[in-house]
């Protein structure tokens, strides 16, 4: 596992319930807050010091011999005069976030192999860190079994969640052909495009693992999908979109009850600083990248 982001209760109020629960799933302390937004000044002083080191000749230094803190490079755009007083230096995609947690979420409950966040490495992480006991591997008969999780398919769920897709019925113009994305004997989903992500995650997900699964995952993953469309309405509320960004994080700390700590990769925290980004600069509509990429 090379970077986790659990521990999404630091993101709810204090007095948030779910910080006086035993059972959160999160990783850390309940009583951590989450870590504060640094400004552009604050980065501009940290990056002071920082050399950049261009071209195939020159050797490069080691972190600890920089002595720069996480920084590896001075990005450019910090030499414009304005750009340490913006309050969203760099956007963030919605297109792509989406994208990468809609295909996250399918490959995880399908066990697509090379692409599930779920497999025997997580696992070792789990016995390693000493959490979600009832997921650690065991070997039996010179064989090392992994448990069932809570959002595990059978052979049977998996082609039924195929099979809805591959006979789905949608109106010309509302998305592309899905159906040939299917494929219902090998049990995985292949070739999507960013807008057949876009599709799946608002509207066809949450039809699609209707029955299936335990309770837990089967009821937080429509709430992610809530999340996606309140935030790509053509108009949207302030206020709305702060309730939004509590019940993604509330969604995230339910999510971290069943999914393994490799599941919390950078795409899927992205998800949290989503809804701060749509209240500075609008509706997303007006700053995602289906104008270029389409």
């Amino acid at each position: 596992m090379k970077f986790s982001y659990g521990n999404h209760i630091r993101f709810l109020p204090n007095d948030h319930p779910y910080r006086r629960r035993k059972h959160t799933g999160s990783r850390l302390k309940d009583k951590a807050m989450a870590p504060s937004i640094p400004t552009g000044a604050e980065v501009v002083e940290q990056l002071r010091n920082v050399v950049n080191d261009f071209g195939k000749g020159i050797k490069k230094r080691r972190r600890e011999e920089r002595n720069e803190g996480m920084w590896k490079k001075r990005s450019i755009f910090f030499t414009l005069p304005y750009w340490e007083v913006l309050l969203v230096s760099h956007n963030l995609d919605v297109m792509h976030v989406e994208k990468n947690v809609c295909e996250s979420i399918i490959n995880t409950l399908l066990d697509c192999n090379g692409k599930s966040k779920d497999h025997h490495n997580a696992r070792k992480d789990l016995q390693e860190m000493g959490i979600m006991v009832h997921l650690h591997p065991y070997e039996e008969d010179n064989t090392t079994h992994l448990p069932a999780t809570a959002f595990t398919l059978s052979r049977s769920d998996k082609k039924l969640f195929c099979k809805r897709l591959f006979d789905l019925k949608l109106p010309h113009g509302y998305s592309s052909n899905i159906s040939n994305c299917v494929d219902v004997q090998k049990h995985k989903l292949k070739g999507l495009k960013s807008h057949d992500c876009h599709v799946l995650m608002q509207q066809l997900l949450a039809i699609s693992i209707k029955g299936l699964m335990e309770e837990g995952p089967r009821v937080a993953i429509p709430q992610l999908s809530k999340f996606f469309q309140g935030l790509c309405k053509h108009v949207i509320d302030k206020e709305e979109i702060v309730e939004l960004e509590t019940e993604v994080v509330e969604t995230l700390c339910q999510l971290e009850k069943y999914f393994p700590p490799s599941f919390f990769d950078p795409m899927i925290h992205l998800v949290v600083h989503l809804g701060r980004e749509a209240r500075l600069c609008g509706p997303v509509q007006f700053h995602w990248m289906y104008h270029f990429e389409r």
